[in-house]
C-alpha cells in the first residue's frame, strides 16, 4: 500500500510534528507500506532555547534519516492546495492521510490560507484517484476561543464551520475523543466519522521504577508549548503552597513558546529568577524525554482550555506517571474513554491546584495507584495497535472499492446503483 502522510514533520517544530514522526516511524517498519511524508517547509520557527536559555536550532535543515520526505507546502501560504495536489498526482498514492488541527496550514492571522489548506482533503478526493483520510485532533465546537486567544469569535466560528464541512468531504475522518464524534454526527449529520485513539509513542512501554521518584526530590513536570491556552500563571501561584506541605518538591517547566506567543516562556522564567525550586528546561531533545518523565512524581496540566486529546497526558501514561489537570470537559472525556487516572482541579484556581498536588505528593500509595492505572491504560493503546487500526480501515476501504468497481463493471449502465450518503459511504 502506498501512503502519503500530510503533516508538519521534524525537524519542523510546528503542531503535531512529533505525532507525525511516531506514526511515520511505525509505518516505516511495515514492509508492505511505501510511505512518503508531505511535510512543511522549514523556517526560523525551528529555533528554540536550551536549558540555559541559549538559542539553539532544532532544525539544522537536515532531514531525519530513514524517511522519504517531500517538503511541498509552506505555512501561511495560499498556494498550498495547488502544491499538494500537484505532488499527490505525481506520486499516485493509494491513501492520502492528513494529520491535522485547524491551524496546521496557517495562523488565525491568515484565515484564508488556513481555510484553503483545510480544503485539500476534499479536493484530493475530487481530483485524485486515491482514498483520503483525516485524523482531526480537535474540533472547533469544543475549543474555548477566549482561552485560546482567538479574536472575532463569531466570524472565526463561521469560517470554522465551513472548514469542518469541507474536511468531512474526505472519504473518512477520525477523531480521538468520543465527544468529538458525537458532535460531528449530531451537528453535521456526518456518516464517515470514526473514533480513533491518540495512543502512546511506544510499542512496548517499560513499567515505572518508583525508586527514581521522590529521591531526593518530588519533581512536578509541566511540559508544552506555552502562552495561549497552556499557561503557567496559576501553577506559579500555586507552587509556594505546595512547598509548605511537600518541602522536597521541585517544579520542572519544559517546552517552549507557542509560535503565536514569542517571549511568553522567557517572561515567566525571568519572573522566577533566583528561585532554586523551579527549573526551566526549555526545549527537550527527544532522547531526553524518557528520563524527564521517569523521574517525575506527577505531571501537571495547567491549561485554560483544551484543543484535543493531550499528548503530555498520554506520555505520562506511557511512563506510568500520575496526572493533575485543570477540570476541562474534553479531559474528563479523555480520562473516561481511555481509563486514565487524573486528579482534576478547578480551572484557574491556584488554591485547588496546590491542594491536589500537595495531597498527592504526601501519599505514596496514591502515587503508586495512579501510576499503575495510567501504565495499564498505556499498555492498551500502544502505537502499533493504533496504526494497525488505521491500516485496517484503509484495507477495508480498498477492498470495498475493488468490489464496487467489479460489481459496476458486471452490470449494464442503467442497472448500476447511484452513490448515496449511507453510513461509511466514505469507505467505498
Amino acid at each position: 500500500m502506498k501512503i502519503c502522510l500530510v503533516s508538519s514533520f521534524p525537524p519542523s517544530g510546528r503542531q503535531l510534528n512529533e505525532y507525525a514522526y511516531y506514526i511515520a516511524r511505525e509505518l516505516q517498519g511495515n514492509p508492505l507500506i511505501d510511505l512518503t511524508i508531505l511535510g512543511d517547509e522549514l523556517s526560523n520557527y525551528e529555533w528554540a532555547t536550551d536549558k540555559n536559555g541559549m538559542p539553539i536550532n532544532t532544525a539544522k535543515n537536515e532531514e531525519l534519516p530513514g524517511f522519504h520526505v517531500r517538503r511541498c507546502w509552506r505555512f501561511n501560504s495560499l498556494t498550498n492546495p495547488a502544491r499538494l495536489l500537484r505532488m499527490i498526482r505525481q506520486l499516485k498514492p493509494d491513501v492520502v492521510w492528513f494529520n491535522l488541527v485547524f491551524s496546521t496550514f496557517a495562523t488565525q492571522q491568515h484565515p484564508v490560507a488556513a481555510f484553503a489548506g483545510l480544503c485539500v482533503p476534499a479536493l484530493t478526493r475530487i481530483f485524485g484517484d486515491c482514498y483520503t483520510h483525516v485524523t482531526l485532533h480537535h474540533i472547533i465546537e469544543h475549543v474555548d476561543f477566549a482561552g485560546a486567544g482567538v479574536r472575532q469569535e463569531k466570524v472565526y466560528r463561521l469560517g470554522s464551520d465551513m472548514a469542518t464541512r469541507s474536511l468531512l468531504k474526505a472519504n473518512s475522518v477520525s477523531v480521538l475523543l468520543s465527544g468529538y464524534r458525537r458532535t460531528l454526527v449530531e451537528k453535521y449529520a456526518a456518516e464517515n466519522v470514526l473514533l480513533g485513539t491518540h495512543g502512546i509513542f511506544a510499542g512496548c512501554p517499560v513499567a515505572p521504577d518508583f525508586s527514581q521518584r521522590g529521591n531526593p526530590e518530588h519533581r512536578i513536570l509541566a511540559i508544552g508549548h506555552w502562552g495561549t491556552y497552556k499557561r503557567l500563571e496559576t501553577l506559579i501561584e500555586a507552587f509556594p503552597a505546595v512547598l509548605e506541605h511537600a518541602p522536597s518538591a521541585k517544579l520542572i517547566i519544559a517546552g517552549a513558546n507557542h509560535h503565536t506567543k514569542p517571549g511568553y516562556w522567557e517572561s515567566i522564567r525571568e519572573s522566577q529568577k533566583g528561585n532554586s525550586r523551579i527549573e526551566f528546561r526549555g526545549y527537550v531533545r527527544e532522547e531526553d524525554i524518557p528520563d524527564l518523565y521517569r523521574t517525575a512524581s506527577v505531571v501537571v496540566m495547567p491549561y485554560d482550555s483544551a484543543t484535543g486529546s493531550s499528548g503530555p497526558a498520554h506520555q505520562a501514561c506511557e511512563y506510568g506517571v500520575p496526572i493533575v489537570c485543570a477540570d476541562i470537559p474534553d479531559f474528563r472525556i479523555m480520562a473516561a474513554d481511555e481509563g486514565m487516572a487524573i486528579r482534576f482541579y478547578e480551572r484557574g484556581n491556584a488554591a485547588d491546584l496546590s491542594g491536589q498536588l500537595s495531597t498527592l505528593l504526601q501519599s505514596r500509595d496514591a502515587q503508586m495507584e495512579m501510576a499503575e492505572q495510567n501504565f495499564s491504560a498505556a499498555v492498551r493503546m500502544t502505537l502499533p495497535s493504533v496504526v494497525r487500526n488505521y491500516l485496517r480501515w484503509f484495507e477495508l476501504a480498498r477492498h470495498k472499492r475493488v468490489l464496487r468497481r467489479f460489481r459496476d463493471s458486471q452490470l449494464p449502465p442503467f442497472w448500476r446503483p447511484l452513490s448515496t450518503g449511507s453510513a461509511f459511504s466514505g469507505l467505498r
